[in-house]
């Protein structure tokens, strides 16, 4: 008889509401969390998608409604942007956890440091490191620290950089997640912020192979595709459930949305009839005439709320390239030992389309700031045309000097766009085609959202209607809807485009070819999108090991061939050899015994000469055997 497989119920949020002051950030929004779920939150910028994950993981409240998590569950959020205790170092915030394998490993670490030991207390401490299963938490660590760059683990946090703090935090949050084995929720605000690519492929494989519970927030599509199951999102204050991947979603969205305009039209219509008769104010304020009234306002209020995000279409009236762009004549840059550009070359043609990728710390916005001059290199020229007007979005975000109202940002830069047809559309216009309506305009700067901010930062450079975008990082802490509005913006887009992005979806619309930052200085131009080039390596990397597999065939044959007796030489190093055996095997005997007994620090020294020994037995094993075949 087949068993049924009933999933545990890990949480419910149940008409909660939230606002700060007059803005209503979600009201009455309800939805449920089965163990085995993995969900993605969709929603525009500034429509509480960070305050509702807080609200989940119990570090803010809502206004309204209830939210219940199992007595069971333990929550764990890795929040967008992450605080830690001053002065505090890598490892005392990894171990800071109240778990008993952390409390047992930081009993054991701190006794065997003692002078006065007692063989009772250490055999007690060793046997509660066995039944926790302790032994295994570095293993779990060093896999989580090295899949994430993070070393030097004694560093203060408060020396690291922004990116660096970010992966910190998200190796203490993965290993918490570890630690309650699968019964934990785990929250997660943009993971993927502050990844190179491999990390972001590594962290999808990690959430797909655990047996996790999920919701997370990210701008990453591939990774939602990869990692989730499930989206939520959040239109006009009510919440939709899609099952699915992110295509699936825009389907079904797409689908709502025709819904919607054919209830829109009937209520256009009643709408109109029940306007003209308001219109006439009735005197006699009678029961009948009032609960028609507050039909009227509801009615009004479906017909004047705007569900749709709106399609961008801006044929751009920009300045003309002129025949020279941009020219990078031997450019050289290092800081001390690390070359960021070895002898790099290259004339930009109009209307080019190039994506920067490597991994985190090789340079990439270095390379873009030398290309705007605005950093110099060590040697080399940098030309830029004359007819090249350059717009750079940096990592760096919105920049002011005194707070102000969106709208009044926008319009210090320019009153109109101007389009290709001779027409233009005004600051508002244009603030509305990037999904701010009229509310949003006329918010200050200081009480915008993180998001918020990165989009009033995109379009400001937009605005000003360049014709050769650097953009760096640009898809960060963008919501969804706006990253598919800048999409269909630089498709149309005839200047220059050069970006450096992790975000794989956006680099595969966006760019023709790539700069590849492999280290050292060393930069290929691959002409292909980022899945073109992934493909390429797997490909390359295949039958590299193919070819060292039939070379080492080859070579076995030719040893075989060339059998002969030992010279004297060969018959004192197989002796020697033989000596060697057998004192590493003891050796490695030796430490397998004492690690239960060893410090942290001991343990880990412990296992490196393990490591050790094994790769000289290996080695010297191999050539025992070479020689004994010629004996």
């Amino acid at each position: 008889m087949r068993r049924l497989y009933l999933r545990m119920h890990y949480a419910s949020v149940e008409g909660i509401s939230k606002s700060f002051g007059i803005r209503t950030l979600f009201k009455d929004i309800s939805f449920h969390i089965e163990e085995g779920d993995k969900i993605a939150l969709v929603a525009r910028n500034g429509t509480g998608k960070t305050t509702l994950l807080k609200i989940l993981a119990g570090l803010d409240t809502p206004d309204e409604g209830t939210v219940w998590i199992h007595k069971d569950v333990h929550t764990v959020m890795l929040p967008q942007e992450p605080t830690f205790g001053a002065h505090q170092n890598i490892r005392d915030y990894l171990l800071h956890l109240n778990h008993p394998i952390i409390e047992v490993v930081k009993a054991y670490e701190s006794f065997i440091t003692q002078e006065n030991q007692k063989e009772e207390i250490l055999a007690e401490l060793i046997s509660k490191m066995d039944d926790c299963e302790a032994w295994g938490f570095e293993n779990d660590l060093e896999q989580i620290l090295g899949k994430l760059n993070i070393h030097h683990l004694e560093e203060k946090i408060e020396n690291l950089s922004g990116g660096q703090k970010k992966r910190v935090a998200l190796a203490a949050t993965l290993l918490e997640c570890k630690l309650y084995d699968g019964k934990s929720l785990l929250i997660m605000d943009e993971p993927t912020n502050h990844l190179d690519v491999e990390m972001i492929e590594w962290l999808e494989e990690y959430l797909d192979a655990q047996k996790v519970t999920l919701i997370l927030v990210t701008h990453d599509r591939y990774f939602l595709d990869a990692v989730c199951n499930e989206i939520i999102e959040i239109d006009n204050y009510q919440t939709y459930v899609y099952k699915g991947n992110y295509d699936n979603f825009l389907e079904q969205k797409s689908l709502r949305y025709e819904v919607q305009k054919s209830e829109l039209q009937k209520d256009n219509n009643i709408y109109r009839k029940e306007l003209e008769w308001m219109r006439k104010q009735p005197k006699a304020r009678t029961t009948k005439s009032k609960s028609r009234q507050d039909a009227f306002i509801e009615i009004e209020s479906r017909v004047k709320a705007t569900t749709e995000v709106n399609d961008i279409s801006l044929q751009m009236k920009m300045t003309r390239l002129g025949g020279k762009v941009l020219e990078m004549k031997k450019v050289n840059k290092s800081f001390g030992k690390k070359i960021i550009l070895k002898s790099f070359d290259y004339t930009f043609k109009k209307g080019e389309r190039i994506g920067v990728v490597g991994k985190n710390g090789v340079g990439k916005s270095t390379f873009l700031r030398i290309a705007l001059q605005q950093e110099l290199p060590d040697t080399g020229k940098v030309n830029h045309g004359e007819t090249v007007v350059f717009g750079h979005f940096s990592q760096e975000g919105l920049q002011y000097k005194e707070d102000k109202r969106a709208i009044e940002y926008v319009k210090s830069i320019a009153e109109f766009f101007p389009l290709s047809d001779g027409s233009k559309i005004s600051a508002s216009q244009f603030m509305e085609k990037f999904g701010f309506n009229g509310e949003q305009q006329f918010t200050y700067l200081t009480k915008l959202s993180g998001g918020e901010k990165r989009r009033l930062h995109l379009l400001s450079i937009l605005f000003r209607n360049p014709n050769f975008l650097v953009l760096d990082e640009p898809t960060n802490d963008l919501d969804l809807q706006t990253l598919r509005v800048l999409e269909e913006f630089l498709l149309e887009y005839p200047g220059c485009v050069l970006i450096v992005s992790h975000d794989r979806y956006f680099m595969d619309r966006m760019v023709d070819h790539l700069f590849v930052f492999e280290g050292d200085g060393v930069i290929k131009d691959y002409p292909g999108n980022y899945s073109q080039y992934r493909e390429f390596l797997l490909t390359f990397q295949k039958e590299k090991s193919k070819t060292e597999t039939t070379k080492n065939k080859q070579e076995e044959k030719i040893g075989h061939i060339t059998t002969k007796k030992l010279s004297y030489k060969e018959k004192i190093e197989f002796e020697k050899i033989e000596t060697e055996l057998s004192n590493l095997q003891q050796e490695k005997q030796t430490l397998e015994k004492r690690i239960p007994t060893l410090s942290y620090e001991e343990m880990i020294k412990a296992t490196e000469r393990i490591n050790e020994i094994m790769i000289q037995l290996d080695e010297k094993e191999m050539r025992w055997l070479e020689l004994s075949e010629k004996i």
